[in-house]
């Protein structure tokens, strides 16, 4: 109820809510089935309704705030690892990056379904794992040179 009100508040929608979700729907009801074979209803339930609550509120964090302010509000609260010789930056870079790769990441898992059922495949493993992996990959190699450009390389 809490997270659909913050839903509501920010004025992000129904159908925005929902593409947060639908990534991992598959996801839940495995874990559904998994939880009420090892633990009955409730902690099935409550197993399900605890991940797609926090996959749901990542979502609503990287649709409503802005990479710079995520990462100084990050790197502000991760100043004291600072004493044990890592980089708040670094840190919360990482961090940044990691939350806004999900929407990256599952938008090339749809587009790699779609080719799937366009090529007749649509229940092959292979079909679907191989290109997702090199589309990531080579997300994450451009992302690398981005990054290489504006001197954040080691």
């Amino acid at each position: 109820l809490a997270v659909a009100l913050l839903y509501a508040l920010s004025g992000v929608g129904a159908a925005a809510a929902w593409a947060q979700i639908r990534p991992v729907r598959w996801f839940a009801v495995v874990l559904f089935a998994m939880q009420y074979l090892l633990d009955g209803w409730a902690g099935a339930l409550s197993s399900v309704l605890r991940v797609l609550l926090a996959v749901a509120l990542a979502g609503l964090v990287t649709l409503t705030t802005r990479t710079a302010v995520m990462m100084a509000t990050l790197e502000r609260l991760l100043t004291p690892v600072r004493f044990v010789g890592v980089d708040p930056f670094r840190l919360s870079l990482l961090l940044s990056l990691t939350l806004r790769s999900v929407p990256v990441v599952a938008g090339l898992a749809a587009r790699v379904r779609e080719a799937q059922r366009a090529r007749g495949t649509e229940w092959s493993v292979r079909a679907f794992a191989v290109p997702l992996v090199v589309s990531a990959l080579r997300h994450a190699d451009t992302l690398g040179e981005a990054l290489s450009a504006r001197g954040l390389d080691d």
